[in-house]
């Protein structure tokens, strides 16, 4: 018996020691802080939504979806796009923080040249 109240006598002092601060998962990248914000000719691609990308560019041939994260695929004869979008911090709606640019054979496009030739077809 008087161990039984030892131990319920002790469980508050051992709550007390326990962690009450919430433990935070990787940041997400934000579409402020990428290095792309700063290249002329990507800023029509940086920031925007799915939405707005399938007003410009059309219907996607991939649309990937790994919570958090969402990649559309955009094709053309000249290269493929694909755009890297995540909400925000606080939620919200996803953004693009990330594209990269290649030809069907793998080999690296410039991004911006990528973007261009979609727009144009």
């Amino acid at each position: 018996m008087k161990a039984k109240f030892l131990i319920l006598l002790s469980l508050p002092a051992l709550a007390a020691c326990a962690s009450t601060t919430a433990t935070r998962g990787p940041s997400l990248p934000a579409v402020a802080d990428s290095p792309l914000n700063s290249v002329a000719g990507l800023d029509i691609v940086m920031g925007k939504t799915s939405g707005q990308l399938i007003r410009l560019f059309g219907k996607p041939q991939l649309d990937i979806s790994e919570p958090p994260a969402q990649k559309l695929q955009f094709s053309s004869g000249a290269c493929i796009l694909d755009a890297y979008l995540y909400p925000s911090e606080e939620g919200g709606t996803s953004r693009v923080t990330h594209i990269d640019a290649r030809r069907s054979d793998g080999a690296a496009v410039d991004r911006v040249s990528c973007v261009n030739a979609l727009r144009l077809r």
